[in-house]
């Protein structure tokens, strides 16, 4: 009955998610359900199992999420993303339409900018440039996709997304885990989702294909604000989009060091902590019974990146002071975005942890810990399920790890297996199938280009989900192999 139990409370959790019911009530709805078919005491695991782990993912993870938000909050108003993808879809021109928005998603993504954000800047830019080169609308949601959600998101090294992040606690690791297999991954990603593009753009132009009949412009304001996309993109990344029409998006544009700089920031402040600043310090105090009794390796990855994030959000404060006309009503939206997304997380995090409590959870860690191949096989399917079923590559990740983290660091020191190969193989797999249709980024991608899942879906897929699982398969290939590098 426990085991039946957990797949009832998933289906529950999955048909009223992707119908736009909220993340913060199902969760700990599902989890109940988990529990009662198990027999276990209902009061008990809402209050101290999915509560307390719920709010352990906060605490560990909300200065990323609101640093983030604010971040790409402040980079929009100033006009500085505006002017990277323009700057890039002017010096690209219409002959390399799909290589200027990849890049341009590419840039500001790896530089920390949400991107939710980046969708709601790109999108026009993308539109004007595909209808100009007369390339299917159909195909802009893939080829922001390739830019914004793929290798930034799990593969680079050092990038601050908050899939990068969350292995590190687990596994003792920084941002820049597997460098070289990070940009191996990055490669293969960028390639085959290229390669599938132009594939599809010179198929569309030899059928007379052009960008197509529908003239129609999207309300951003309106999508930024439809209960359905909201609700979709809160429980999948960590911007709410109802906050991007918010505070006061200037006219004046900067120029393109001011909005370069605080992303060159974000790589560098990154590089610099986790490799010079941090494992100089002395951090005996974090011995202390106050501080938690936790080591650096702990601590010291988020620590990197809230580092990075302040010191770019303070850098885009300085040079763009005069741009942001309504500060506070910028600062204000971008800490209010990370509030729902990181709660959303969250709860899905509380029910990972109720339903890995249930005893019945034992036969479904055997099973993930044999299947063959190794450890390293065994992590990319537990977190290429999780984030499939949960619809989200950060949800999906910290309740693999949670459940399971332990486990591997365990073979880990069995074996000689390096832990950031592993952080590797987690991300990565965790950005793979996580792009169903009821995901949040998708949801919120087709809506902003003014397509559909009929229309756009499949090339979707083929950047996101394809091109991830070659990477994948190179890294788990090549890291077995070589190890770690």
């Amino acid at each position: 009955m426990g085991l039946l139990g957990i797949l009832v409370a998933l289906g529950l959790l999955l048909y009223f998610a992707y119908r736009g019911w909220t993340i913060l009530l199902l969760a700990p709805l599902a989890a109940m359900v988990a529990a009662a078919f198990a027999g276990e005491p209902l009061l008990a695991h809402w209050t101290q199992t999915f509560m307390s782990n719920a709010a352990g993912f906060i605490a560990q993870f909300f200065p990323l999420f609101l640093l983030g938000a604010l971040f790409g909050k402040l980079m929009d108003d100033s006009g500085s993303v505006t002017v990277i993808a323009d700057r890039l879809t002017h010096r690209l021109g219409k002959e390399r339409a799909i290589l200027a928005v990849v890049l341009a998603g590419a840039i500001v993504t790896y530089g920390g900018v949400s991107l939710f954000v980046a969708f709601f800047v790109l999108a026009p830019m993308a539109t004007a440039l595909f209808r100009s080169a007369a390339i299917p609308r159909r195909l802009m949601p893939a080829a922001i996709a390739l830019g914004t959600s793929t290798f930034t998101m799990s593969a680079m090294p050092g990038t601050p997304s908050i899939q990068n992040a969350i292995p590190m606690p687990f596994f003792g690791t920084t941002p820049f885990a597997a460098p070289g297999l990070g940009i191996l991954a990055s490669a293969i990603m960028f390639g085959f989702g290229m390669w599938w593009l132009r594939r599809a753009e010179r198929a569309a132009r030899a059928k007379g294909e052009g960008f197509g009949t529908d003239d129609s412009v999207v309300d951003l304001e309106v999508v930024a604000d439809d209960d359905f996309v909201r609700s979709r993109a809160t429980g999948s990344q960590s911007f709410d989009t109802a906050e991007i029409p918010r505070g006061d998006h200037t006219r004046d544009l900067p120029p393109v060091w001011a909005a370069v700089l605080p992303l060159a920031v974000v790589i560098a402040v990154n590089l610099v902590m986790s490799m010079v600043v941090l494992p100089r310090m002395d951090v005996s105090f974090l011995a202390e019974e106050r501080f938690g009794q936790v080591t650096l390796s702990a601590v010291g990855g988020v620590w990197s990146v809230a580092v990075a994030l302040l010191a770019a959000i303070l850098t885009a404060l300085v040079v763009n002071f005069r741009r942001l006309k309504s500060l506070r009503a910028s600062i204000d939206a971008g800490a209010n975005a990370s509030v729902l997304p990181v709660f959303a997380v969250a709860s899905l995090v509380g029910f990972g942890a109720v339903v890995a409590a249930l005893p019945a959870f034992g036969l479904v860690r055997e099973w993930v810990l044999g299947i063959e191949g190794g450890p390293l096989v065994s992590l990319a399917v537990a977190t290429n399920i999780l984030a499939a079923l949960t619809g989200s590559a950060s949800g999906g990740l910290t309740i693999a790890l949670d459940a399971l983290g332990a486990s591997y660091m365990e073979v880990a020191r069995q074996t000689g297996l390096d832990p950031a190969l592993l952080h590797r193989v987690a991300v990565i797999g965790s950005g793979t199938l996580d792009s169903l249709p009821h995901n949040g980024a998708v949801v919120t991608l087709l809506a902003v280009c003014g397509s559909t899942h009929a229309k756009s879906y499949f090339d979707i897929v083929m950047v996101s989900v394809v091109s991830a699982l070659l990477a994948l398969a190179a890294v788990i290939g090549v890291g077995t192999l070589f190890g770690s590098f």
